[in-house]
Order: C-alpha cells, then sequence, then structure tokens
C-alpha cells in the first residue's frame, strides 16, 4: 500500500509540474519582460573536482540563508519562472531545503543541478518535503577516472534511491568531449537512465570560455545517438543539434541577462558560468531596464555557445525581436576575476 501511495504521489506531482510548466511557456510567449530561468549558486565549494570544471573551489562557505531569502526575493519580483541551485554543490548548504521551500513560496518553479554523491534516502524525502521539482545529475564516464569522479559505478546505487523515493522529476545528463575517455560510456548512462525511469540528456563539454571545440567521429556518432534515444527530452526542442556535433557555428538570439539570469555567490547577474564579468550587476539592483537592454544585446560567444540552460531560456524568443545593441567587451574587475579560477 505505501508503494501504491508514492506512486500515486509521484504521478499527480508529475501532472502538477507538466501543467506549470505549459504555464511557464504560455506566460514566456505573451510577456518578454521576465527571466524564464535563473542559476543561483548558494555555495561554490565542491566536494568533488573534475578535470574540466572551472564552476568549484574547495573553501568557500555557504551564503547566508537571509541573503539567499532576500536574492530569491527579488528573482520572485523580476517575475522568474523557474530558478535553479547550482554549485559548487548545493547538497553542501546546510540550509538547502529553507533555500527550496523559500523559491516554491513564491510559486515559482525549484530545481538542482547536483553531483549526486550526498545523496541518501531521507536527503530525498527532505528534498521532496521541501518542494524539490527538478533534479539534474551529470554523470561523466562509467568508471571514475583522471578527468571525472562522477561515474556511473559510484552513483548507480544512488539512482535507484531517487527512483525509489525521488517524487521530482530527475534527468540525467551525460557529456562527450573535454577529455573524456570513452564516449560510448554516454550511451550506457543514458540507457540506466531510461531503465530507472528517468529522463536522459547529453551535452558537450565546452572550454573555458563556454565555447564549442569540434568532436571526434566517434563522439559526434554517440552524440546524436544519444539525442535521438531521449525521446521524452525537452533537449530535441532546440535545433542545434546537427551543428553542435560537427563543432559548426549556430545562428541565434541569446537572450542571457534578460530570459536567462545566472546569479553567483556574490549576488551578481551575468550572462551566465563561462561568461562571468558582464554585466555583472547586484540582482537586487537589476530591473526591468536591465532585462529589457540584455534581451536585445548581441552577446559575441553565441555562435559557439554550448551552454544549454541559456539556449533553452531563449528558445521560445527566437522568432521575434531581432538584436540590435552590441555587448561592451568584457573588461572583468579584479574581485571578478578570481571566480574564474579554480
Amino acid at each position: 500500500m505505501a508503494d501504491l501511495g508514492f506512486r500515486f504521489r509521484r504521478s499527480s506531482k508529475a501532472m502538477h509540474r507538466r501543467s506549470r510548466e505549459l504555464a511557464m511557456i504560455v506566460k514566456g510567449l505573451l510577456s518578454k519582460d521576465h527571466p524564464v530561468l535563473a542559476h543561483i549558486i548558494p555555495i561554490r565549494r565542491c566536494n568533488l573536482s573534475c578535470a574540466y570544471c572551472n564552476e568549484y573551489d574547495d573553501f568557500s562557505k555557504p551564503v547566508p540563508l537571509a541573503t539567499m531569502y532576500r536574492r530569491l526575493d527579488r528573482l520572485a519580483e523580476l517575475g522568474t519562472t523557474i530558478i535553479t541551485l547550482s554549485g559548487g554543490e548545493p547538497l553542501l548548504h546546510p540550509e538547502l531545503d529553507e533555500i527550496i521551500a523559500r523559491i516554491r513560496y513564491h510559486g515559482v518553479m525549484a530545481g538542482m543541478i547536483t553531483n549526486g554523491y550526498l545523496l541518501t534516502g531521507e536527503r530525498i524525502q527532505r528534498l521532496n518535503h521541501a518542494g524539490l521539482e527538478h533534479m539534474q545529475i551529470s554523470i561523466d564516464n562509467v568508471n571514475p577516472d583522471d578527468v571525472s569522479k562522477k561515474s556511473l559505478k559510484v552513483l548507480d546505487k544512488k539512482l535507484e534511491l531517487l527512483a525509489e523515493n525521488a517524487e521530482f522529476h530527475v534527468n540525467i545528463n551525460s557529456v562527450v568531449g573535454g577529455g573524456i575517455h570513452n564516449p560510448e560510456d554516454a550511451l550506457e548512462v543514458g540507457r540506466r537512465a531510461v531503465e530507472l525511469g528517468f529522463t536522459s540528456t547529453i551535452g558537450i563539454i565546452h572550454d573555458g570560455d563556454g565555447q564549442l571545440q569540434p568532436l571526434k567521429p566517434e563522439e559526434r556518432d554517440v552524440y546524436v545517438r544519444m539525442k535521438n534515444m531521449a525521446k521524452r527530452s525537452y533537449a530535441r526542442l532546440h535545433s542545434f543539434q546537427h551543428n553542435i556535433a560537427h563543432g559548426l557555428p549556430n545562428e541565434w538570439r541569446c537572450r542571457a541577462g534578460a530570459r536567462y539570469l545566472y546569479v553567483c555567490e556574490d549576488g551578481l547577474v551575468h550572462y551566465c558560468s563561462q561568461q562571468r564579468g558582464y554585466p555583472a550587476k547586484p540582482l537586487e539592483q537589476y530591473t526591468l531596464e536591465d532585462i529589457r537592454r540584455e534581451y536585445l544585446t548581441v552577446k559575441s560567444c553565441a555562435p559557439r555557445c554550448t551552454v544549454a540552460c541559456a539556449h533553452y531560456a531563449s528558445y521560445m524568443d527566437y522568432w521575434r525581436d531581432p538584436q540590435t545593441i552590441l555587448a561592451p567587451e568584457r573588461t572583468p574587475e579584479p574581485e571578478l576575476i578570481q571566480l574564474e579560477t579554480q
């Protein structure tokens, strides 16, 4: 009976989540003056040290809860429809449940990107109770190596715990490129994700500026096969697949700074995790004027961008409003340069 009760709750929450996602799309089509998605960093520290990652350190303290509340409140005031907690490793924040609950208090969809190492059955139940709606775990290989410890061998038991306990949507993201030794691992990761009832996506590891590097033929083959496997994934919405796989530029209108906000641990708004340094304006001072300016700003990094979150959030505006403002040359202040170091 408990199993039936869990399945009923998960099914009910999935239906409710899909209705909220539909409302998000409708709102986005009707108005372009609000962020669709914001990534916010509650802690920069991570318990791992993947060789390709430039988004973590091993010493930062958690952002104080009161500060996180102010930032989340401001994102809600700006009309943000989805807030995703990233890092570092967000599960290292001691008050993560309260942060998720604050997001849901505002009626905003709550997501999280995690490496999954710290998940337990009890921790998953707490995430259910807090109101988490989406979780993404990146798994880079089948067995841990010198590039990444985020391996299927290490995390498979965590995935089973999620399948047994999570009432929220789980997506497993695998990767190719960037020094991953065996691209075929992505297929095994994807098959295991689908077997457990999760969605599965694949990404390309970018260089230090978030830019696309051409895939080798075997990597390109795996990328295309994984895209075909991900039938239920919203990743299929965008049309970049062929060009990304072949290392070719794309013509698109990046709305980062408007439809997509990346808020670092210092509370500054950046285009994305790979373009930290502009506009670098405090979130609490970010206004509709900033959103409208960045909506129209051409980003020179866009043609070879692999930052999927910027793609997704910009997708509903591909068809309208040509961009007419050129972004200034990015010259980060000294205090921002340290954000790009490990």
